[in-house]
C-alpha cells in the first residue's frame, strides 16, 4: 500500500527527534527501528512516520521499511545556494516525506507553497505545521498531504493541545474541512501520553506528532506502543 493510501486509511504517529542528542547515530536509529516493530507487532493498523535530523536520513531510510521524513526543506533550486537543504536532497537520501513550517523553523506562505509543489514533482509526501486554525485553513488551501496543527506555546511543555486549548483543534478540523476534505489533519504540541493522542484523534484528528515524549523516554518503544495501541482503538472505534 502507497503512503499516500495509508495516510488516509489509518491513523497516524509522526515522530519528531528535532535536534535531540538521542535523534543522531545509533541512538537515532535505535528509535527507527523500535517505531518499525511496533508497526508490525500491531498488524500494521497505524501508520508510524520518523522525522530524523537531515544528517541521519540516508542511514534511517537505509534501515527501516516506514517512511522516513525530512523535518525540513528549502525551496530553492541544486546550485549556488550555500547551506540551504533542497528538496532535491531530501529525495536522493530515500526519505519519503517532508515536513514544512514547524514553529522552530517557519516559512513564509509563498515559501510552502513552492515547497509543496516541488515535493509533488518529486513524489514526496507533504506535512505542514500551522499554528493557528486560520494558518492551517490557508495551509489546506495549498493542498498537502498532512496538515499538524501546534500552538507554539505548548510545545515541549508536555500540556496537550488537546487537553488546554481543544476548541484550537475541534476549530482547525471545521476550518479545513471547509476548503480541503482530503488533506489529513494531525494534533502537535504538548503530546507526552497516551491519553493525548486518544484526546486527539476523539477530537476529530487522524492522529498526532509527538517529540520529546518519546525522544527523552528510557523506553521509547513503550511509549511508541502506548500512544499506538491508543490511536488504533480511538480511530478505528469512530468508524
Amino acid at each position: 500500500m502507497s503512503i499516500k493510501r495509508e495516510i488516509r486509511e489509518k491513523p497516524l504517529l509522526v515522530i519528531n527527534y528535532k535536534v535531540y542528542a538521542s535523534a543522531f547515530g545509533s541512538r537515532g536509529l535505535k528509535i527507527a527501528v523500535a517505531a518499525e516493530k511496533v508497526y508490525e507487532k500491531l498488524g500494521r493498523n497505524i501508520l508510524i512516520i520518523v522525522a530524523p535530523p537531515a544528517t541521519e536520513l540516508r542511514l534511517i531510510s537505509e534501515q527501516v521499511s516506514i517512511p522516513v521524513f525530512a523535518q525540513h526543506a528549502d525551496p530553492v533550486e541544486l546550485g549556488a545556494n550555500t547551506g540551504y537543504l533542497p528538496l532535491e536532497l531530501i529525495k536522493d537520501t530515500g526519505a519519503t516525506g517532508v515536513m514544512l513550517n514547524h514553529s522552530e523553523h517557519r516559512l513564509k506562505l509563498s515559501e510552502i507553497e513552492r515547497g509543496i509543489e516541488k515535493a509533488l514533482e518529486l513524489g514526496l509526501t507533504t506535512l505542514v505545521c500551522a499554528s493557528t486554525p486560520r494558518v492551517a485553513g490557508a495551509v489546506a488551501m495549498l493542498k498537502p498531504d498532512i496538515i499538524a496543527v501546534e500552538p507554539p506555546e505548548l510545545i515541549g511543555t508536555g500540556v496537550a493541545v488537546s487537553k488546554a486549548k481543544p476548541e484550537v483543534v475541534t476549530d482547525t478540523v471545521r476550518i479545513i474541512k471547509q476548503v480541503n476534505t482530503e488533506v489529513v489533519i494531525l494534533t502537535g504540541a504538548g503530546i507526552s501520553r497516551a491519553e493525548d493522542v486518544g484526546a486527539a484523534i476523539r477530537l476529530g484528528t487522524t492522529g498526532v506528532l509527538v517529540a520529546s515524549a518519546i525522544m527523552k523516554s528510557e523506553n521509547p518503544e513503550k511509549v511508541i506502543t502506548e500512544m499506538a495501541e491508543v490511536a488504533i482503538k480511538e480511530y478505528y472505534k469512530r468508524g
